[in-house]
């Protein structure tokens, strides 16, 4: 017979609260936002009333000993020995009712859930203002439940107060009615003994077999995740800090008024997400699994727990997170993706490119002191390259972003950091990527795609205007700005009602990026299903020659496009687009040179590494030896394949890496 991994013990609500309370069942104030509507509330507490089952609850054995302290300040008096798995809902549900106490909803603001109880026929409702007016009604439980000792008291001056109404309304409460009131109330303050079964799972299983009972025998279908345990477990040991993470989160969400706070236009981060954040720079560890084993105080050789491993890992975890955290740095961050070209979250498929980018930031930034403004450059061109590619989305993104920090665990230095950004954006950015594989993505007809707000954010570096307008595209995508219409529109170059009289009807073909230019929303009125043949002259002709020039080439325009067949017109802007995405990498990557600027070698060591241009300090010899070393070869001859197999670029021997020329006499060359 195989061995049983659980134990079913009987509990009485009221142990229940106490223990949540005492702190020996680990209920998280806010280990996730309440989600429950009150009305559901209200259906627990009358199903319980009429003596209905309400579920059992799932807890997991906690395997710390009663000696555990925690990281932080925390208000319970012990480490709880039972943590949930399944009933939180319900559990916070009855705690925050019998107890009075405020839940936090999933916006992060705080409610206290006012269930109302009429006596006179047992019905439950959610308070609202005409009920409390309604002396038929007692308009909250909860002030029933926090003092025991007064339930007589209470009972007294609830009939005295409905009496009263009767009378006033010419109405009597006769003995029979009180009796019924009394026995409701007697009966509701009989839930304290409501029974409920327990099922707690042996703290000898992993998390993985928990989540496995959760998903199993969960009647909703819900899963557990590996944030889910982690931010259990700092519920447990660092309670302080997960608050930490709940309160940044909030401040995100709403301006604040004259003081700092997390508030931007860009993300709306949730506590798993910013806790992957530290993870990622605490452990170097993209898979949550690996760092939930390691924060339990788990020797991944022996399998055995450590009360004092767990400690000092959960300080390296405090460590990061203060980073993580960090105003300055987070807000630095967003300037890097808004320099970048991206004004806002109108702009972002992904938020996990933005947390896995945010995440090499802060190693850049904190453990290896990378130069503030190289940084900022080198990790706006990497967001860039990652959006454009749809490096962290589909597939399996956590499984690369383990591959690119396993990377950097061996990497302790700046320059070798900045050396592996550069090289996997080379590998990325092949010369094939930009003349073949981008234009062939660029075929689709997606809402939100990582390479339509690329083409944007290009646009914004070039300094480009909306389409047959004067206003630069940067202004009209800026977040901040709220009207009944938006500044500018996308815009059917080959409007939908024309295409269908055609017979092109699919909103796939219809709706393709290339089919897309952005325009003031007059304009896009004005046009409505125009044929091109006979709107675009109409607007081309507000432009200057020099304007026209810059706007066929910002909007990918071919030369007589609105006299193309459909299909042909698809095939040519997809590749004007590339070439405007590429264009703004470029710029990106160069920054605001003029183009008629003197290009002399030593304006390009000047410009430093970067993704064209590249040091080394020899050819062959090691510096410290004196000596020819094949490893010194080996780095030379990979650079110049990376630059054949991209669009080129200039290495620069005998020049270290801030710039400094050396000469070439190390190399002991004869000639």
């Amino acid at each position: 017979m195989s061995t049983t991994l659980f134990k079913e013990i009987p509990y009485k609500l009221s142990n229940l609260i106490d223990d949540i309370e005492m702190g020996e069942i680990g209920l998280p104030d806010i280990q996730r936002p309440f989600v429950w509507k009150n009305a559901k509330v209200r259906d627990l507490f009358d199903s319980m009333y009429r003596g209905y089952p309400v579920g059992y609850l799932l807890f997991w054995e906690n395997k710390v000993g009663d000696k555990t302290k925690q990281i932080g300040a925390n208000t319970h008096l012990k480490v709880p020995q039972l943590l949930i798995v399944d009933g939180q809902q319900r559990l916070t549900s009855l705690y925050a009712v019998i107890k009075g106490i405020a839940v936090v909803r999933e916006n992060y603001e705080t409610e206290k859930i006012e269930i109302a109880f009429r006596p006179s026929d047992g019905s439950f409702q959610v308070c609202d203002a005409a009920i409390r007016r309604d002396p038929e009604y007692i308009s909250d439980i909860s002030k029933l439940f926090i003092d025991a000792s007064q339930q007589y008291d209470l009972i007294t001056a609830y009939i005295s107060k409905l009496e009263a109404h009767r009378e006033k309304s010419g109405e009597t409460l006769d003995s029979e009615e009180r009796s019924a009131c009394v026995n409701a109330l007697q009966k509701l303050f009989s839930l304290n003994t409501y029974p409920f079964t327990t099922i707690q799972l042996s703290a000898q299983i992993d998390e993985e077999q928990v989540a496995e009972v959760f998903v199993r025998i969960n009647s909703e279908g819900k899963k557990l995740n590996q944030a889910d345990f982690i931010l259990t477990l700092m519920s447990v040991f660092w309670e302080e800090g997960r608050k930490e993470l709940e309160n940044f989160c909030r401040e995100a969400r709403q301006p604040s008024i004259g003081t700092p706070s997390s508030f931007n236009h860009f993300v709306n981060p949730s506590p798993d997400q910013l806790l992957r954040v530290a993870i990622g720079i605490a452990f170097r560890r993209a898979r949550l699994k690996s760092a939930y084993s390691v924060l339990r105080g788990k020797d991944m050789e022996t399998e055995e727990f450590s009360e004092e491993r767990r400690d000092a890992q959960f300080d390296r975890l405090k460590q990061a997170q203060s980073h993580v955290l960090n105003l300055q740095h987070w807000h630095d961050f967003l300037g890097i993706l808004k320099q970048s070209g991206f004004t806002g979250s109108n702009m972002i498929s992904s938020a996990t490119t933005v947390y896995y980018t945010y995440i090499l930031y802060l190693i850049g930034r904190i453990d290896l002191k990378v130069n503030v403004h190289t940084l900022g450059q080198v990790i706006g061109r990497w967001f860039f390259m990652a959006s454009v590619t749809s490096r962290y989305t589909g597939g399996s993104p956590e499984t690369l972003m383990e591959r690119d920090l396993a990377a950097l665990r061996d990497i302790n230095n700046s320059a070798d950091f900045l050396s592996w950004i550069e090289r996997i954006m080379v590998s990325e950015f092949t010369s094939d990527f930009w003349s073949v594989t981008l234009p062939s993505r660029l075929d689709t007809s997606s809402a939100i795609s990582p390479l339509l707000y690329a083409y944007y954010a290009s646009l914004n570096l070039l300094g480009a205007k909306a389409l047959f307008s004067k206003k630069l595209v940067r202004d009209t995508l800026e977040p901040s700005l709220h009207a009944n219409k938006s500044a500018v529109e996308r815009h059917h170059l080959y409007p939908k009602h024309y295409l269908g009289s055609l017979g092109i009807k699919t909103t796939r073909v219809t709706n393709q990026i290339a089919n897309y230019a952005l325009i003031e929303w007059n304009d896009n009125i004005g046009i409505s299903d125009t044929p091109p043949s006979e709107y675009f002259e109409k607007y081309w002709s507000r432009l200057t020659e020099k304007e026209q020039k810059d706007q066929a080439y910002w909007h990918a325009l071919p030369t007589s496009w609105e006299a193309m067949e459909y299909q042909a017109f698809l095939d040519a802007r997809r590749k004007g687009i590339a070439k405007v995405i590429a264009d703004g990498f470029d710029r990106l990557t160069h920054g605001e040179i003029l183009e008629d600027a003197e290009d002399t070698y030593e304006a390009r060591i000047q410009q430093c590494e970067g993704f064209r241009v590249e040091f080394k300090s020899t050819l062959r010899a090691n510096l410290h030896t004196g000596k020819p070393d094949p490893k010194m070869e080996h780095a030379v001859l990979k650079t110049i394949a990376a630059f054949m197999n991209s669009k080129g670029g200039t290495l620069f021997v005998g020049v270290n890496d801030d710039g400094e020329a050396l000469g070439l006499d190390q190399d002991n060359f004869p000639n």
